[in-house]
């Protein structure tokens, strides 16, 4: 009996086990090696049977410590078919702690099992740590030379042993592995690799870059191709290779796959092979030499380790460690360098001195890795490879391997190919693995396409996984929850291996049955080890944390969210390695999915409902996170997350959320990431573009792309996508039927790949653009490039340049028919052809072709489409090759240009050039310059093409000269500039372009002809034909060649320009430049070239010169005037140098005379002596044509001449800024009155001051002037002020002077050609003081003509007014007085009154208007008693109060006033009762106006007391205030007995109520009464029809304003019946009523024969009543304005067949008036002459109304102003109303703002013609100076 059995006292129970056990030895081992993964089986002894064995087994598990045992016996329970009779005893004796002895625990089988058994080897699971010898400490002491000396002997043969103990110990590990519990196949089963591909930012291999390896359909590839992870190109420096790979992707399976092969003896490059996890290296805390690091905790030499290391040393190359895990290394290592191998370090000081070569130099060192910012010790150099897990041949051919059963094979496979979403959760190998588990134990059960539908996301699979593993299909809750607690601890304190005592028995036992959990052993440091345990996988361990926060009730629900988050995977991150709950979110989004709830209920033992609100809460935080904007990283994460959760809805809401551009940046993305994108992208509605940037990409990921419509724009830039990624790429493209613009840039494809790739993304209908650029191109692939984009007809442009390389192609056909529709203004049949026709623009730049690709480029170009550009600049093509090209551009048909620029033509090439060219009927412009390497030929459009513009121009028929059945042919530019041309060369080249008929342009600047060339060009030019400008700059011309050139003049009929610069040596012929291009500077596309317009060609277009920078001497100019004299005329001479003498200024005006011609004369920056003005002031009598004369600060000078033809008439001269002061004025004047009629003299900005006002206008009665002085900024005082208000008596032309003492500066005095009757004297800031007021009063005193004086702001205070008023006495006459000041409106009514009794005179108006700080006085002289006035003045005799004596002056003053105006003043009681005794005594009084202000109930009735006694009052003005009703009312009974009333204005006022019919009551006894206003009152249709019963009682009615009262068709058909009455009405203004077609008809029945002004504005018309009225008002002779804004006439925009000849202004603002109504308005509003201003703003006009506008502008003479404001004409139009602007001389502005017209067009119009206005603010433009 067993000696243990006996100490037990359970000799039944053991021996039942025991018999148990022997049954089943193949599942005892594979728990006995699960409990103890360092014990070795096969070490028994052959001759034990089999139930020793057992008992041998059970004694070292018993052995092993208590938690062991008891996870042991759950496990017995749990996994075999026990008795019931025994599992209860098992359970209740060594289920449990208190069954197990204590006194046991230290016996001999105790102790560690290295001690026990030598032999043995350590078991590596699915994480082996290595093999262990015997403990024998290695590193802790030095090695003396001497001790190996002495064993230098056995050296080899220690080595020799050691390296066959770590082979066979590897053998020994690798090749005895059993078959787990559970699992359908052994360890043994074939392997497939992994996608690997190496960086190319880091491949140091022999290998092709990008290559991918591992092709499992190679024949033994696999082996071959993980060889290649060791092919270097140098054998100097560190061989490290990092192997990356996301979670899953089967990093560690390769590490020991390559530990396998290397004992298989397939490595045999390596003697020694080393594997290490940095996870169970975290655990050692005690610092290591390299010595103990391999032999201490990895297989201990038998004996010497120092030799063997030393041995291992000398042969480091063959020595491979591997480093699994690099991701998980806790400890950051600084970059000091380790100092030997006898220094101890951290396990990662370690790594970090084996990879930069300091320890075990020239060893190789492989580590595996996750993703991320990776340890600074990895040298640069280190080789990085890409694990991308399975493609789909690949997951095939695992589930191949995996069912060896053919049916289940077949149907596993069917499942995976009919799932396309199984498939991308199979990329990665280890979900994969899980899958196939999860298919081993659905197939048989289930139908043909179930199994794979209840595998829907990872997380279902992993639960499918346990629930089909657990004892009968169902895990016990209290297992899986105890399980998962364990993960969920675990991954909190970051702890992945765990130790016996971490996990209960029972859990241990529960994860051992289900496969959950692996066990090795472990070592904390040399000679310690003990059994470790873990998930057989990280995710599994993440699945179960998240099943413990879903389903654990100490968990709180609210607490979920915080683990819902998502974690950045950038490249370059802060974290030194991955955490690890980074997919537990993934989980639990999983977990909250639906499908999931009865699971969790299950778990959780609690019902859906509870369940339910825990999967709500991470819902809710997916929520939140899904409307958040995300990094890419992060983006990819959420997919993961949402796709997990099954939720259609929370898709949405996620791909609605997304930016419309989502970038990815530098993080690796694999197949399974970019199916989620793809899973999301599917539910949302807007396009997207995405763009992955620096990305490592896997291989085959594009195809999870394929079926994706929503995006847009894909672009791939990356050195990380190779050939099969391409490939890949070119399959799914097809199926993403919505994309525009792909990139796949900076892959470094090849040739046969990429076209490929071109081919089949051409065909993708509609794709917009493909840029494949940064792809090496060899020349044979270019040409095939350039086939494909001549052939395909949906390529439009195809770029090449060094490293680009982009298609354009052309857009949709729906797209393409829009833009048809856009430009197709006429619908004709030509220009949809044209829309339709395909244009193809080539530019292969930098691309090394030479004369023979040119050969084949030209072929094939000519079997191919329109050319819309062709750009081969930056080639080798040299002379013959651009001959070639220009010899074949004639036949190519290209639109628009071909460039050969820097190509190598030399000066001979240029002649070949040249004569290719000669023929060629397109040629528009060819332009050569050597210098600069240019050589580019422009062409233009075919005749059938400018026919079809000519078609488009149609609308500007009206403006064009009729032109002829073909258009002339175009004009050719030729340029040949910096070749360096010379003299000799001209004859041979004017005999090449002498051929070109279309000559027009020639350019031979920066050349070197000189004088020599410019002598014999002037004589080779007659030869040339006609051409528009000859360009001879930077030719080393002197002043010589130019007056050589001025000859031409005469010879050559189309010379009208000749252009001259001496510094910038610019020097230019040029003939007429008509039309918009004379101050545009250039054509532009909308008109045909030989169009001409009858405008220009009416003019006579003068010829000119223009010298600039010249050294302009009398000898010079006396040269160049005696050449002028032979030119035609007329002749503008611009003339400009640095400064120009008074002896050669005098030069050229002697001559001026002898140039009848001459219409201008400019010297523009020229500096003249202070003496020319008075040469200049001279020119008017020595040269009768002289008719302005501008000299400006002595600088810029403009002479104007009449012709001949012209009879004289006035001058003008203009000396501004001239430092003109008194001593210039006499020699001035004197030479000025000889002048016979000078029309204006602006003499402003000069030094005059008072002294030279004074000499000057004591000469102003001798100088000739009859329109205006300009005396401004010439620092003039008061002083000057007052001497002029002397001197005006004494000049009797002068009609009005004004003066401006602030900062305006201004001084005009206005002269009349005849004695003027009156004068007008405006004063403005003078600052006069108290003295000056006498003198100013006698300046007025001396006038013996009524005058007018206004002061503004001219500190005239209320004393000197007063005193001003007394002083001003004249014999007879009237004197307008008109006071400014700010006191006025403070002084008060009473006060202004006041002032008026000292007044010398009769005051017969009085206004006063408080808000404009105005006062306005007339005065009567002399002074006449009223007989009434002193009768009623002599009844107030009281002169005992102020108030009387104030009424008595002013009825004194006042006796003949007739005006009395009170404008926004407050009137006080005390002043109302002024005015009450003051109109009492106005027997004259004929006009009363009290507006805008405000009076108290009282003071009203002052007012109507006063106004009753007005009996005689003509006109009366209360409108505008605010009275209210009852005042309303009050102030009706000053209407009583008011017969003599001719106008009423009473607006703005309340006139409802009782109010409206005392009113018409009243109105009946006026019947001299012309002006009726009641606008605003709102006195609607009843107050309407009143009006209308009381209108015939009005016979001399001529005004009526009813504007804005509310008045509907109701009261408006009354009011037009009573109008029609009405006989001798001449203004109506009804607007802002609703009255409707139905008044308008019965206005337009009774129109009066008299109206003058019809304002029927926002009266709701529409086309009916429109030309209702317009029939009417047709043929009026009297109507002079009509406003119909703001009605929606649509078509009913007046039409007039007679016109109306007084009409000045028409208002149709807002009118709804369109293209349509165009022709027969212009043609209505040119029967109307004389109109001044149109208003068609706010309409939806085009540009055919804008060239019916044009066509009639320049028969419009008196047109001053046309709104075009807020209409659709677009440039098009605008350039027809410039041109029909340019013809109609009289227009002020034409207003085109917020039209459709482009901001650089506006510039070029404005610049063309300044009338155009364009600004949002109206800005009137002055008048030019001198009109």
């Amino acid at each position: 009996m067993d000696p243990v059995s006996l100490q037990l006292g359970t000799k039944n129970l053991w021996s039942l086990l025991v018999r148990l056990l022997s049954k089943d030895p193949q599942w005892l081992n594979a728990k006995v090696k699960f409990f103890l993964p360092k014990m070795d089986l096969s070490s028994r002894s052959k001759a034990e049977d089999a139930t020793q064995g057992v008992m041998l087994q059970l004694n070292r598990l018993y052995t092993q410590g208590q938690a062991t045992w008891q996870a042991f016996i759950h496990c017995v329970c749990m996994e075999l078919d026990v008795p019931l009779d025994l599992e209860v005893p098992l359970l209740s004796t060594w289920g449990h702690g208190d069954g197990f002895p204590s006194q046991l625990e230290t016996g001999e089988e105790s102790q560690p099992e290295s001690q026990l058994h030598h032999g043995e080897s350590w078991g590596c699971g699915a994480g082996g740590g290595g093999l262990k010898r015997p403990h024998q400490s290695c590193g802790s002491s030095p090695r003396p030379k001497q001790c190996r000396k002495q064993q230098l002997g056995g050296y080899e043969e220690l080595a020799k042993r050691y390296l066959q103990l770590l082979r066979s110990s590897a053998q020994q590990r690798y090749g005895s592995r059993t078959r787990r519990p559970g699992q359908p196949l052994a360890f043994h089963q074939a392997y497939i690799p992994p996608i690997l591909q190496w960086s190319r930012a880091t491949a140091p291999f022999n290998t092709q870059e990008g290559a991918i390896l591992g092709d499992p359909k190679a024949e033994d590839g696999t082996e071959a191709s993980i060889l290649d992870l060791f092919n270097t190109k140098a054998d100097k420096g560190p061989r490290v290779t990092v192997l990356l790979g996301k979670a899953g992707m089967g990093k560690t399976t390769l590490a020991h796959r390559l530990c396998q092969k290397w004992a298989d003896g397939q490595l045999d490059r390596f003697q020694a092979l080393f594997l290490f996890e940095f996870r169970q290296l975290n655990l050692i805390t005690e610092l290591l030499t390299l010595p103990q690091l391999l032999f201490d905790l990895y297989l201990s030499p038998e004996a010497g380790p120092d030799l063997v290391f030393q041995y291992l040393e000398e042969n480091a190359k063959g020595v491979l460690l591997i480093f699994d895990g690099l991701d998980q290394a806790l400890h950051p290592h600084s970059s000091k360098d380790t100092a030997g191998p006898e220094a101890p370090s951290p396990a990662l000081a370690l790594f970090s001195g084996l990879c930069k070569g300091t320890l075990l130099p020239g060893c190789w060192v492989l580590a595996t890795s996750r993703p991320g910012k990776l340890p600074d010790c990895l040298p640069t150099e280190a080789a990085m490879v890409h694990m991308w897990g399975f493609d789909r041949p690949r997951v095939e051919e695992y589930v191949g391997h995996f069912f060896s059963n053919q049916p289940w094979q077949e149907a596993a496979l069917a499942e995976l190919r009919e799932n396309r979403h199984l498939q991308s959760m199979c990329a990665v190998p280890a979900v994969c693995q899980v899958t196939c588990l999860c298919l081993y134990h659905l197939l048989p059960s289930s139908s043909p396409g179930q199994s794979a539908a209840l595998l829907p996301t990872v997380t279902q699979n992993y639960v499918q996984l346990v629930s089909t593993l657990g004892p009968r299909g169902h895990p016990l809750p209290e297992s899986l929850l105890g399980l998962s607690e364990v993960a969920l601890r675990g991954l909190e304190t970051g702890k992945v291996i765990f130790s016996v005592g971490d996990i209960p028995p029972p859990m241990m036992a529960f994860g051992a049955a289900l496969g959950l959990l692996t066990s090795f052993c472990i070592c904390t440091g040399p000679g310690h080890q003990e059994t470790g345990y873990a998930f057989t996988h990280l995710s599994l361990q993440e699945f179960f944390a998240a099943l413990h926060l879903m389903a654990s009730p100490e968990v709180d629900k609210n607490a979920l969210a915080h683990y819902v988050t998502l974690s950045s995977r950038w490249v370059l991150r802060t974290k030194a390695r991955l955490g690890l709950l980074d997919h537990l979110p993934t989980f639990l989004a999983g977990l909250a999915s639906r499908a999931c709830c009865p699971f969790l209920s299950h778990v959780a033992q609690r019902d859906e409902v509870w369940v339910g609100a825990r999967q709500a809460e991470v819902m809710q935080a997916l929520r939140k996170l899904a409307t958040r904007r995300l990094t890419g990283p992060k983006v990819v994460a959420l997919c993961h997350c949402v796709g997990e959760t099954q939720e259609p809805e929370l898709a949405s809401l996620m791909a609605q959320s997304l930016p419309c551009h989502l970038s990815f940046h530098n993080f690796p993305l694999t197949y399974a990431d970019l199916a989620s994108l793809n899973n999301i992208l599917g539910h949302r509605n807007a396009p997207i573009q995405l763009d992955f940037e620096g990305c490592p990409l896997e291989p085959h990921c594009p195809e999870a792309l394929a079926g994706c419509k929503q995006v847009e724009n894909l672009s791939f830039k990356s050195r990380k996508c190779g050939d099969a990624f391409a490939e890949a790429l070119s399959r799914s493209l097809p199926t993403m039927g919505s994309l525009k613009k792909l990139g796949f840039q900076d892959n470094q494809l090849k040739d046969g790949v990429l076209l490929n790739i071109v081919e089949v993304l051409l065909c993708l209908p509609r794709l917009q653009k493909l840029d494949l650029s940064r792809n090496s191109v060899s020349m044979s692939t270019l040409l095939c490039l350039t086939k494909v984009a001549i052939t395909s007809p949906a390529v439009r442009m195809l770029q090449v340049r060094e490293a680009d390389l982009i298609f354009l192609l052309s857009p949709p056909t729906e797209t393409a028919a829009e833009l048809q529709g856009a430009s197709d203004l006429q619908g004709n049949a030509s220009q949809r052809k044209e829309a339709q026709s395909r244009s193809l623009a080539l530019r292969l730049q930098q691309c090394q072709l030479r004369v023979h690709d040119v050969q084949e480029l030209i072929a094939q170009l000519q079997e191919g489409p329109h050319l819309d550009k062709v750009d081969l600049s930056g080639n080798q093509l040299d002379n013959e090759g651009c001959r070639l090209m220009a010899e074949a551009a004639a036949q190519l048909d290209i639109t628009r240009n071909l460039d050969l620029s820097d190509n190598g033509l030399s000066v001979d090439g240029v002649y070949g050039v040249l004569s290719a060219v000669s023929m060629c009927q397109t040629l528009a412009e060819l332009h050569i310059s050597l210098l600069r390497k240019t050589v580019v030929l422009t062409f233009a459009l075919e005749q059938e093409e400018q026919g079809g513009i000519q078609e488009r121009a149609a609308l500007r028929d009206g403006l064009m000269r009729q032109m002829p059945c073909e258009l002339p042919p175009h004009s050719t530019r030729i340029r040949l500039t910096h070749c360096g041309l010379q003299a000799k060369h001209l004859a041979q080249l004017c005999r090449a372009l002498g051929g070109s008929c279309r000559l027009s342009h020639l350019d031979f600047s920066g050349n070197a002809l000189g004088d020599e060339g410019a002598a014999q060009l002037a004589q080779l030019l007659p030869g040339l034909g006609t051409l528009q400008s000859l360009n001879l700059s930077e030719n080393g011309l002197s002043l010589d060649s130019v007056f050589i050139l001025t000859q031409c003049f005469s010879t050559l009929q189309w010379l009208f320009h000749l252009e001259v610069n001496s510094e910038s040596q610019h020097v230019v012929l040029r003939g007429d430049r008509r039309g918009r291009d004379q101050l545009a500077g250039g054509p532009l596309p909308e008109f045909p070239a030989g169009a001409r317009f009858s405008a220009f060609d009416q003019r006579c277009i003068p010829r000119s010169i223009c010298l600039q920078q010249c050294l302009l001497e009398p000898l010079s100019l006396t040269h160049l005037c005696e050449t002028l004299e032979k030119c035609p005329g007329p002749l503008e001479v611009k003339l400009s140098c640095e400064v120009l003498s008074d002896q050669s200024l005098e030069t050229l005006l002697n001559h001026l005379p002898w140039l009848p011609q001459l219409s201008l004369l400019q010297l523009s920056e020229t500096r003249l002596s202070p003496r020319s003005p008075l040469m200049l002031a001279d020119l008017f009598s020595l040269c009768p044509q002289v008719q302005k004369v501008d000299l400006r600060s002595l600088y810029h000078t403009t002479l104007r001449f009449r012709s001949s033809e012209e009879q004289k008439g006035e001058y003008c001269g203009r000396f501004t800024d001239c430092a003109l002061s008194r001593e210039h004025m006499e020699p001035l004047c004197w030479l000025l009155s000889k002048c016979e009629d000078l029309n204006q003299l602006d003499l402003s900005a000069n030094l005059l001051g008072d002294d030279g006002l004074q000499c000057l206008l004591e000469c102003l009665p001798q100088l000739p002037i009859s329109a205006s002085l300009d005396l401004s900024h010439n620092s003039i005082s008061v002083e000057g002020a007052l001497c002029l208000v002397k001197t005006l008596p004494s000049c009797p032309r002068v009609r009005e002077a004004s003066v401006n003492l602030g900062s305006e500066q201004s001084f005009w005095i206005h002269f009349s050609r005849q004695e003027e009757a009156g004068k007008t004297l405006r004063l403005s800031q003078c600052s006069f003081r108290p003295e000056h007021v006498p003198r100013l009063a006698t300046g007025l005193n001396q006038a013996l003509k009524p005058t007018a004086l206004t002061l503004t702001q001219c500190c005239l205070g209320l004393k000197q007014l007063t005193v001003l008023l007394s002083l001003v006495r004249w014999p007879v006459g009237v004197f307008n007085l008109r006071v400014e000041e700010p006191w006025v409106g403070k002084a008060g009514v009473l006060a202004l009154l006041e002032v008026c009794t000292q007044a010398s005179g009769n005051i017969t108006e009085i206004s006063i208007a408080e808000a404009q700080q105005q006062l306005c006085l007339q005065l009567e002289f002399p002074r006449q008693e009223n007989p009434e006035a002193v009768a009623l003045r002599l009844a107030h005799c009281d002169l005992g109060t102020h108030h009387n004596l104030l009424v008595w002056q002013l009825m004194e003053t006042c006796a003949r006033l007739r005006q009395l105006s009170l404008s926004q003043v407050n009137l006080c009681d005390t002043s109302s009762l002024l005015l009450q005794s003051l109109l009492r005594s106005l027997s004259e009084l004929k006009t009363f106006r009290l507006t805008c202000s405000c009076v108290r109930s009282e003071g009203l009735v002052h007012l109507t007391s006063g106004l009753s006694h007005c009996l005689h009052l003509e006109e009366l003005d209360l409108s505008n205030n605010q009275f209210g009703e009852e005042g309303t009312r009050v102030l009706m009974g000053v209407l009583e007995g008011k017969c003599w009333l001719k106008r009423l204005d009473l607006s703005h006022l309340p006139l409802g109520g009782s109010i409206l019919p005392m009113l018409t009551q009243r109105l009946r006894h006026m019947t001299l009464l012309q002006s009726l206003r009641l606008s605003h009152n709102q006195i609607g249709d009843t107050g309407a029809q009143l009006l209308a019963a009381v209108l015939p009682w009005l016979p001399e009615l001529r005004k009526i304003d009813l504007s804005g009262n509310g008045i509907g068709p109701a009261g408006g058909v009354q009011l037009a019946e009573s109008l029609s009455l009405c006989r001798h009405l001449e203004e109506l203004m009804l607007g802002c009523n609703a009255l409707g077609d139905a008044t308008a008809l019965g206005l337009a029945q009774g129109l009066p024969r008299h109206l003058r002004i019809l304002h029927l504005p926002s009266s709701r018309l529409g086309p009916e009543g429109a030309l209702s009225l317009s029939q009417a008002l047709d043929g009026c002779p009297y109507v002079e304005e009509v406003s119909l804004a703001e009605n929606s006439l649509a078509r009913g925009i007046p039409q007039f067949c007679q016109g109306l000849p007084l009409l000045r202004r028409i208002d149709l603002v807002s009118c709804d008036i369109d293209d349509h109504t165009a022709k027969p308005l212009a043609a209505s509003l040119l029967l109307c002459p004389a109109l001044e201003e149109i208003l068609l703003s706010w309409n939806v006009l085009g540009d055919e109304a804008a060239a019916e506008l044009a066509r009639v502008l320049p028969q419009m003479g008196r047109l001053k102003r046309m709104d075009l404001e807020k209409n659709r004409i677009t440039a098009c139009g605008a350039w027809l109303l410039a041109e029909g602007l340019a013809q109609g001389s009289g227009i002020q502005v034409i207003r085109l703002w917020n039209n459709p017209i482009p901001p650089d067009t506006v510039r070029r119009l404005q610049r063309q013609e300044p009338r155009l206005d364009f600004a949002f603010f109206d800005k009137q433009p002055k008048a030019p100076w001198g009109t």
